[in-house]
């Protein structure tokens, strides 16, 4: 009897879970919601999801992972268990053999702790593989060949960057902004032109609606509706894509200065392959209207976004689990 292999993208904002021979079977928030009064977990997934923001004063609802790590071990181990027991059953004979994705740059440290948090979970063997590698296995970026590829990997939490030849990294960095600083600009925006406070969720919907990189000719708006900061009464706003794209840019600015910043590093052979192929995108925040256009003219190279840019992460170790011999070196 063999043991079950899954693989979980485990990200600051939505967690994905990979079973062999299944393909991709589950995506859920990063979430965890807990009574303050005795820590005992009361929901995990969407159903803590839509509890953010509107919870009584003993329950909270807590995201364990920021900037791709673990802050909250417990609760991680809880979610991990969540994961494992909702796909590989609670009552099994075998643990699961689990891959799991984590930053470039993270350190021993942080690394120790997604491993350890795994194995409390319910896995028999564990194995760490670097986000950006995943996600230019999953993009379907020829990494076995003697040839640079790029790609940006713009999540919740924070914007990977890394070139990639002959299934290693060869230049990476990381910058903590992406799809949460977008939304929180965003939520200082309102609170500072129009005197009204939103939440995070309102935030995101009007990042995902009407947000865009660049000013558009055609302004969508959307209603927007909040506390008025100064009479603590409902209010109604409406926001255009404009003033969107403006508050967010120098959030852009700032991933755009990472991508250049590794571009810098890179070897000088791998620059030319780059040139020609171009930057490849994926991650959550990629799919923001014309964030490709507008890194393509920040970094004067061609910006692609993947096929299923919330994906990538997640099917590149799919296929790294199913080839686990090839890839032993690439992973911790």
């Amino acid at each position: 009897m063999f043991s079950r292999k899954i693989a979980i993208d485990l990200g600051t904002v939505n967690s994905l879970v990979y079973v062999m021979g299944e393909g991709v079977v589950l995506s859920e928030p990063t979430v965890v919601a807990l009574s303050e009064e005795d820590d005992k977990i009361l929901a995990i997934g969407i159903a803590a999801r839509d509890m953010l923001g509107k919870t009584p004063q003993n329950i909270v609802s807590v995201k364990p992972v920021k900037y791709g790590v673990i802050a909250d071990y417990l609760t991680t181990e809880s979610l991990l268990r969540y994961f494992i027991n909702k796909v590989v059953g609670r009552t099994r004979f075998i643990k699961p053999d689990v891959l799991l994705s984590v930053p470039a740059g993270a350190t021993s440290v942080e690394s120790r702790a997604v491993l350890d948090a795994v194995y409390a979970a319910g896995a028999k063997n564990a194995y760490l593989m670097p986000e950006p590698l995943a996600a230019a296995i999953g993009t379907g970026l020829p990494i076995a060949e003697p040839s640079g590829n790029m790609v940006v990997n713009i999540g919740g939490g924070t914007s990977e960057i890394a070139i990639v030849s002959l299934y290693g990294i060869v230049a990476h960095g990381s910058v903590k902004i992406a799809g949460n600083n977008l939304d929180e600009s965003i939520i200082q925006y309102v609170k500072r032109e129009y005197n009204l406070i939103i939440g995070d969720m309102t935030a995101e919907r009007v990042k995902i609606r009407i947000g865009s990189a660049f000013p558009v000719d055609n302004d969508m708006s959307l209603e927007v509706k909040g506390r008025d900061s100064i009479t603590g009464f409902p209010r109604t706003i409406t926001l255009t894509t404009n003033e969107v794209v403006k508050c967010i840019r120098s959030n852009l600015n700032q991933i755009a200065l990472g991508i250049k910043d590794v571009l810098e590093k890179t070897p000088p052979e791998l620059s030319s392959d780059i040139i020609d192929k171009g930057i490849v995108l994926c991650g959550g925040t990629a799919l923001l209207k014309n964030l490709d256009k507008y890194l393509t003219d920040y970094v004067g190279v061609p910006v692609h976004v993947a096929d299923d840019p919330l994906q990538c992460v997640v099917k590149g170790l799919g296929i790294a689990l199913e080839n686990l011999n090839l890839f032993k070196k690439s992973l911790k």
